[in-house]
């Protein structure tokens, strides 16, 4: 419906690196890259829906959450690649932030009206691994917690993950809207404000 394309990084349970993640929407020439997780905590009664852009904190939570994260990288940037990775971040930083925005608005929205005791966590920044050397704006987006009774039971639903997904879709429809996208395939009313 918005003349896009998307590129899944898997369409099946298979373990790629988080640099093979991000090095697939680099060589897709992606316009936005989303990663999307489900959230756990060892407090059992934690639950709802937060999305990141990378940046730098230093609450402690988003800390905790990003280590976890980010065992699973096995081999550190080289010094060149980070700094780069790091000046083009620094430049898409607005854009990743507004699209964090749209997502957690989205998802929140739009789940709300289906389902009881949806819960934003809000939009927060964090240094997760998987989203170092995108070259465009990126989020990473804990749709809900795996670990949380009715969570757990709702991402296992076909029905939830597809209003996850619809949520998503309205989030990239509305970044769109206001930043377009490179391809000249989808036109776009932008309001530049």
């Amino acid at each position: 419906q918005l003349g896009v394309r998307t590129k899944l990084t898997r369409a099946t349970d298979v373990s790629l690196s988080l640099e093979q993640r991000t090095a697939i929407a680099n060589e897709a020439g992606a316009d936005l890259f989303i990663s999307i997780h489900t959230n756990a905590s060892a407090n059992r009664k934690a639950f709802g829906i937060e999305t990141y852009y990378l940046d730098n904190t230093n609450d402690k939570s988003s800390l905790k959450l990003a280590e976890r994260e980010n065992r699973s990288a096995l081999t550190e940037q080289p010094d060149l690649q980070f700094i780069i990775s790091d000046l083009i971040q620094n430049a898409k930083l607005e854009e990743s932030i507004a699209f964090a925005h749209y997502v957690q608005d989205a998802l929140v929205k739009h789940l709300s009206k289906k389902y009881s005791d949806i819960k934003s966590l809000g939009v927060k920044r964090a240094p997760f691994y998987v989203l170092v050397g995108a070259h465009m704006p990126c989020v990473l987006a804990e749709v809900s917690f795996i670990d949380h009774p009715r969570e757990g039971k709702r991402l296992v639903s076909r029905e939830y993950q597809r209003d996850v997904a619809y949520g998503l879709y309205k989030a990239i429809e509305a970044y769109f809207e206001r930043y377009g996208k490179k391809s000249n395939s989808f036109e776009t009313k932008q309001s530049i404000k």
